[in-house]
């Protein structure tokens, strides 16, 4: 499943490449794939077409493209802007919602390029200097899918996610998602009393996606080791200094994920160019059992990793540097 930086990496390469271009046609190649959007096949197709993409924005895992109507997107500009501001419109009402799911890609591709295999939507763009024409959906497993949805206030008044307009708005199937470690507006104190008051274990709390948004198992994993805590450990018992060196370490991991392009363990995690992530190269704890622990052989101890079973996946980490609680939650 792709956590914040394979998203980010994504919505980074929609900004460049789609931002400010009108949808001028839209292809469903399979309707499972919009079965998320209620009103069906033909209300999608009818809510994009002639619809300009003013920005790219995610929150955590979600991400989505804020439209303008069709009546706005026939006055606008056909691409981005010299400066890469999306175009001035007045404030959208609604957002195309893309769930990746396990398999979900969002390709931009020139027409030129024989469909791939597994490709579910085609969105044909305006045309624009140097730029392929084509965003296709492509998902194998189809768990994911897309939809048109509502954008809706914000419940703290901030902008809805990362992105290049600063709306107070965010796409409706996302407003109960809270912001992610790298959000501007999270705060690492309110993330520390939303940690005591559910009273459960640390790893359980760090995929909840309504107390942080953007970490899934394997980032989850990278940041308790390297914050040197267990993942059972109960999060009433955390101290301010043990949620801040953990929110320090979940930054510190998914920048430097970021600066490799995510992680990809197979071919179905790609940007919007087809390129795979390198993190994978970097891990320290995921997928790492029955290798010695590198912080301990930098200290001049052996250590081995260990895997354990949690929630039906896999936890790892080094038994040396984060030790078994004895208030474990499981």
């Amino acid at each position: 499943m792709p956590e914040l930086p394979e998203v980010e990496v994504v919505r980074r390469g929609l900004a460049t490449w789609v931002v400010g271009r009108r949808i001028e046609s839209v292809e469903v190649l399979d309707p499972r794939s919009v079965r998320r959007h209620l009103l069906g096949v033909e209300d999608f197709r009818g809510q994009l077409e002639g619809a300009t993409v003013l920005d790219a924005v995610r929150r955590g895992k979600f991400l989505w493209l804020p439209l303008s109507d069709g009546a706005d997107a026939r006055g606008s500009s056909t691409g981005p802007s010299p400066t890469g501001e999306p175009p001035h419109t007045d404030p959208p009402h609604t957002a195309l919602l893309a769930h990746l799911g396990m398999s979900g890609q969002l390709l931009v591709e020139d027409p030129s390029q024989p469909d791939e295999k597994h490709l579910k939507v085609r969105l044909t763009l305006s045309p624009a200097p140097g730029l392929p024409d084509e965003l296709r959906f492509v998902d194998q497993r189809i768990f994911g899918g897309l939809a048109v949805v509502p954008l809706v206030p914000t419940y703290d008044g901030g902008p809805g996610g990362h992105g290049a307009l600063p709306l107070a708005l965010i796409a409706a199937d996302a407003k109960h998602i809270a912001r992610d470690p790298l959000d501007p507006f999270f705060s690492a104190a309110a993330f520390h009393a939303r940690l005591h008051a559910r009273r459960t274990g640390l790893k359980r709390a760090l995929l909840d996606q309504t107390l942080v948004s953007g970490i899934g198992n394997i980032y989850a994993d990278e940041a308790l080791w390297a914050a040197r805590l267990h993942y059972a450990r109960a999060t009433d018992t955390l101290r301010r200094a043990d949620t801040l060196r953990l929110v320090d370490a979940v930054r510190d991991v998914m920048t430097r994920a970021l600066d490799a392009g995510g992680t990809s363990f197979d071919s179905l995690y790609v940007n919007v160019n087809g390129a795979s992530g390198y993190f994978d190269r970097s891990l320290s704890a995921y997928g790492r059992a029955g290798q010695a622990c590198t912080r301990c052989a930098e200290d001049g101890r052996t250590s081995i990793m260990v895997r354990e079973s949690f929630m039906n996946r896999s936890s790892y980490r080094c038994p040396h540097c984060q030790r078994t609680p004895r208030n474990a939650r499981w």
